[in-house]
């Protein structure tokens, strides 16, 4: 099964912000020349079945791609960032945060998520998946599933994951 994931375009949040799960509003100034690219990217693609992420900047998205019935599922959201949802990273006070920073990939975030935790939750989509009768999907999501996508499919190690940040309006393929 061939796999098109596809990274929201730019949101409308300063840099350095834990936006995570919070439903943020995309750039409205740059919005269309971002998604009529990602669109362009994609005009050639015939998916069996289109799956977003239920937060409204995947969902903008999809449906401005041709995409307005793509089946939402929560297993595509973001990080939770849990207490640190909409703050900066530079101003969250809490004694948590560096060890955070030490081994994200397995410490949560307090209220919120591990990596592992968003790998796990990714693994389980796509072990559903996999028994599935499609050979074409798109996937309409976000930098941190992007990432656990490639961890999955072994094309990154673990160590990886935190730099392997892709832009927005990425389109990247694998294959499950």
């Amino acid at each position: 099964m061939e796999i098109t994931l596809i990274r929201h375009t730019s949101v409308n949040v300063p840099p350095g912000v834990c936006y995570g799960q919070t439903d943020v509003p995309l750039r409205d100034n740059t919005f269309e020349k971002e998604a009529s690219e990602v669109a362009r990217k994609l005009e050639k693609k015939c998916f069996d079945q289109v799956f977003t992420s239920p937060l409204s900047r995947c969902v903008r998205l999809a449906d401005y791609c041709g995409y307005p019935h793509a089946v939402a599922d929560d297993r595509l959201k973001e990080l939770n960032f849990g207490e640190w949802e909409m703050c900066a990273f530079r101003e969250i006070n809490d004694p948590h945060l560096q060890k955070w920073f030490d081994d994200y990939f397995n410490v949560p975030t307090p209220g919120g998520e591990s990596f592992r935790m968003l790998l796990e939750r990714l693994a389980r989509f796509f072990d559903e998946l996999k028994s599935a009768p499609y050979r074409q999907v798109g996937i309409f999501a976000h930098g941190g599933i992007l990432t656990c996508a490639q961890l999955y499919a072994g094309n990154i190690r673990r160590e990886e994951a935190f730099s392997f940040v892709f832009p927005y309006g990425s389109v990247i393929h694998m294959e499950l």
